[in-house]
């Protein structure tokens, strides 16, 4: 456990502590960030406060009271709950302003993992309490040089296992064969395994309505032929099978046919170029050294799309935060389905993935960009024109 670094962490945010909270393993967060074994399976609350300065202190149940042993600090035990109320005052002794897992109106789903009732109990020890969301991008956003060599590694063999996939369904579709969605899925899985790449779910491979639903995959029983005039969208992401591998994901593109249609092509450059605003105003500010939230690059990307008139067609966040999972706990680019102030800071990774979701079809461009100190950059290969399938 990184005692020193959560300490001066909690010094620079102004905060006299961080208190960790657990139920049956409710939190996540809590036990990467602390190292706690990953076989514990508490039933009893447990309570572990890492002060701004001093000695860390825990609070577990009589029953459990090795649960937090794996990590440093004094240990108190409590039975019954008027004991565990009584010692949890003590835990928190000399502390005015404290982080838990929590976000006010749940603003950040990703770190609003303490229940209300807990919330309630703390503060009635006199305490005040603050989101944790930016203490855990310290501990969970932030990648080592080695996640970012892995990323970029898995990045050119997606990128490749995306140009055959496009080239299979050209085949397929100019030599007038049958091919589904579902197919160009498992063709897209079985490169996958073959490369030393895992996914935890997808490939999305959707054509035309399919395409703008952003959640859509296609199974065995559901999915639709590709065939000449379709748009076809995948949208794939995975990251090499190797310890704290961090995912590369990414969308393109392509129209099956050698002539595209004024109305899907306008549709491309709009959001084509609003990717490349958001990625672009995103490289000037770090360049610049200015701090950034995530709101602020949704802010640029939407701005785009709205100008275009196809703002009610955009109806997802700009992007999300990547690491050891796809989705990561970093800051996401977000200003419509939640207002995220969370700061960009530098070793993180996150999308950028516009898009515009007509009844007819769907298009989405999606690259990956990685802020680290005073640089950043889009980290794969950027779609500039559609794939003519």
């Amino acid at each position: 456990m990184k005692t020193a670094l959560i300490q001066e962490s909690l010094r620079a945010a102004n905060l006299d502590g961080w208190l960790f909270f657990d139920h049956h393993r409710r939190d996540p967060l809590a036990y990467r960030i602390l190292g706690l074994p990953p076989d514990l399976t508490p039933s009893r609350r447990w309570y572990y406060f890492v002060p701004a300065a001093g000695e860390p202190r825990k609070l577990v149940h009589r029953i459990e009271s090795g649960s937090l042993d794996a990590v440093p600090g004094n240990k108190e035990v409590y039975s019954s709950w008027t004991d565990q109320q009584q010692k949890l005052q003590t835990l928190l002794n000399g502390a005015k302003r404290i982080a838990m897992q929590y976000s006010p109106n749940c603003a950040i789903s990703y770190v609003s993992l303490v229940d209300a009732g807990t919330i309630e109990l703390v503060r009635t020890s006199g305490v005040e309490i603050v989101t944790s969301a930016d203490l855990v991008q310290e501990f969970e956003a932030r990648w080592t040089q080695k996640q970012f060599q892995l990323h970029v590694e898995a990045g050119k063999l997606v990128d490749k296992v995306l140009r055959e996939a496009f080239e299979f369904v050209k085949e397929k579709v100019r030599s007038k064969q049958a091919i589904n969605e579902y197919e160009v899925q498992q063709l897209i899985r079985h490169k996958f395994s073959q490369n030393g790449l895992y996914t935890d779910h997808g490939p999305i491979v959707a054509v035309n309505a399919n395409a703008s639903d952003p959640h859509y995959e296609p199974s065995s029983e559901r999915a639709a032929h590709i065939q000449p005039g379709d748009v076809l969208l995948i949208d794939l992401w995975a990251k090499l099978t190797e310890p704290d591998a961090v995912y590369y994901d990414i969308t393109w593109t392509g129209f099956c046919g050698d002539t595209i249609p004024d109305t899907v092509q306008n549709v491309f450059e709009v959001v084509r170029d609003a990717r490349k605003r958001g990625s672009q105003f995103v490289i000037d500010r770090v360049a610049q050294r200015a701090s950034i939230a995530g709101f602020e690059v949704d802010d640029a990307v939407r701005g785009h799309i709205e100008e275009k008139g196809f703002g009610q067609y955009f109806f997802h966040r700009t992007g999300h935060s990547i690491g050891t999972e796809v989705h990561g706990t970093g800051a996401n680019m977000d200003n419509l389905e939640s207002h995220d102030e969370r700061r960009i800071i530098p070793g993180s990774c996150f999308s950028i993935e516009p898009g515009v979701y007509l009844p007819e079809f769907g298009i989405r461009s999606e690259v990956n960009v990685y802020v680290g100190d005073g640089v950043a950059r889009v980290t794969g290969e950027e779609q500039e024109q559609m794939i003519h399938l």
